[in-house]
Order: C-alpha cells, then structure tokens, then sequence
C-alpha cells in the first residue's frame, strides 16, 4: 500500500513539474519573466503605454519633402517626430519630453524591404519597448514593372528582420503599417502640372511615369503595381500574425482615403504635414486598441 502511494505522489509531482515547465515558457517558446506565477500569468502580451520607440522604415518616415524639397525632415516624422502639428505617435504615447529621450528614428529615404534587417539591429541596439515599420512603396516603386521586388524575396526579407529583432530584442513589440495605396497617389496627385513635372525627375516610375496615358498598357502598368502592392502588404499582415508581439494596421494606411492637403506640395508623392498626422493618429489607434485590428 505505501509503495502504491509513493508512486502515486510521484506521478502527481511528475505531472505538476510538467505543467510548470510549460507555464515557463511563453507562446513564442522564449522563456516567461521571472517572478510569481501570478504575476507571470497578469503580464500582458501587448502593452498599449511603451515607454520607448524605434522608427525602421523608408523615407514616409523620415518625413521626406514634408518640409523642404528634396530633403528629410525628421522633425515631422509620423512616429518619432517632435512637430506640433502632426503630433507624432512618440508624442502620443509619450509626451513631448518622453518623446525627446526615448524615440528613435533608423529609417532611411531609399530604402527597400532587403535593407530592414540592418535597420532592425540598430534599432534593437537601444532595446526599445516599442518598433514601428512602414517599408514597401519603394519595392513597387521601381524604374518597371520588371523591377519590382518578388513577393517571395518581399517575404523573406521582412522575415529575416523580424528574425534579426527578436534575436537582440526578443520582448520587443511590433507595429507594421500597410503599404499606401499608389494607385491612389497618381489618382490624387496628376491633376496638378507641377506635380506631374516633378514625377518626372524620376518618382516612382512604374506607377507614375506618363501620368496623362490613360492607354490601355498604361493602365495595364499601373494595375500591376497595384496587384504588387495588395500582396505585399498580404505578407506584412502573415507574417506579422506569426509573432505574438505585432500588430499590423489592418490595411488601415492603405485603405486611407487621403487628398491632396494630405500630399507633400513639393512633389505630390510623399506625405504633407497633415498627412503625416494621419499617419499618426491610424498607429495610435492600432498600438492602443485593446487588440488586434480586425
């Protein structure tokens, strides 16, 4: 009979270890935070209040012809900006000062999904609470159609940098906005002629080049940046859902109604003030949510 009991104690211990051992991990298989099993159990996957940002991205979120022509202007950056007027995310979560000393912006104007993995690691150099991405309109935006970054190498890409993250900053959390919608950009921006004459210096050619052909080889063209662009941001939202700690917008910046006042006036591409506000207030809503968009 007692030997009966022994192995009945030790089947219970050996049952409870293994549920500990399981309450030790979290869903990504990294291991919990150390401390009470209750306290472990309370903490939250997503934190709506961060206390710090890192900015990746491309040259929306550098703030680009915002302010001059042909030139960045950080300072109304969507997410780490200090400018009144757009009321930048960091500002948001953070308060001006909070903003001023713990936000951080890595993006740089020109820069394609291959070039987020090195923006990653400096990012995750200042361990932040908080990462945003907007990265994918200069892939579509290419010299052709031909030139487009593939889908697959898109994937790969944005993989790769999530994999470079959670390596230097497991804890991290991601915000991914969509790709904008560039079809309605070339709808918006091609009535205005000094618009049009700056597309011409180069500006996203696949989609903006010979603004006035409405062929039907131009428009064959432009349907194809489009398609691009759907699936690109497919892949942003899949593999964003792979990580417990991301959340992508939902198609929110891409479903963005924008009008011209939301349009850089240099070069009837790039986000104007305004439109870097809403930029600000669509990562607001999605960092903040109770969940996920749906």
């Amino acid at each position: 009979m007692r030997k009966r009991r022994h192995r009945a104690r030790l089947a219970l211990a050996v049952a409870a270890a293994t549920v500990l051992g399981a309450a030790g991990c979290d869903a990504g298989g990294s291991p919990a935070a150390r401390g009470t099993g209750a306290r472990a159990a309370e903490a939250p996957v997503w934190n709506r209040s961060p206390a710090s940002i890192a900015a990746v991205g491309d040259s929306i979120t550098r703030g680009f012809d915002a302010c001059t022509v042909l030139s960045d202007c950080p300072e109304v950056s969507w997410a780490t900006g200090s400018d009144a007027q757009v009321e930048s995310l960091a500002v948001r979560l953070l308060g001006a000062e909070g903003a001023a000393g713990h936000s951080w912006n890595y993006a740089m104007t020109g820069a394609r999904m291959a070039d987020l993995s090195q923006q990653m690691a400096d990012a995750a150099s200042r361990d932040p609470e908080l990462v945003t991405v907007m990265v994918g309109a200069n892939d579509a935006c290419r010299s052709s159609t031909r030139a487009m970054t593939p889908v697959a190498g898109f994937r790969a890409d944005f993989e790769e940098a999530l994999r470079t993250l959670r390596a230097a900053a497991p804890r991290a959390q991601v915000y991914v906005a969509s790709v904008p919608n560039l079809k309605r950009l070339w709808e918006q921006g091609r009535g205005n002629p000094l618009g049009k004459e700056v597309w011409k210096l180069g500006i996203c050619p696949s989609m903006l080049g010979d603004a006035d052909d409405l062929g039907e080889a131009a428009e064959h063209r432009r349907d194809q940046v489009e398609d691009r662009v759907v699936a690109y941001n497919k892949v942003l939202e899949e593999v964003c859902a792979a990580d417990r700690r991301c959340r992508f917008d939902g198609d929110a910046v891409y479903d963005y109604r924008f009008g011209t006042d939301q349009l850089s006036h240099w070069d009837w591409f790039h986000p104007s003030k305004d439109g870097q506000a809403r930029l600000a207030a669509i990562a607001y809503r999605t960092v903040t949510a109770a969940g996920p968009a749906a």
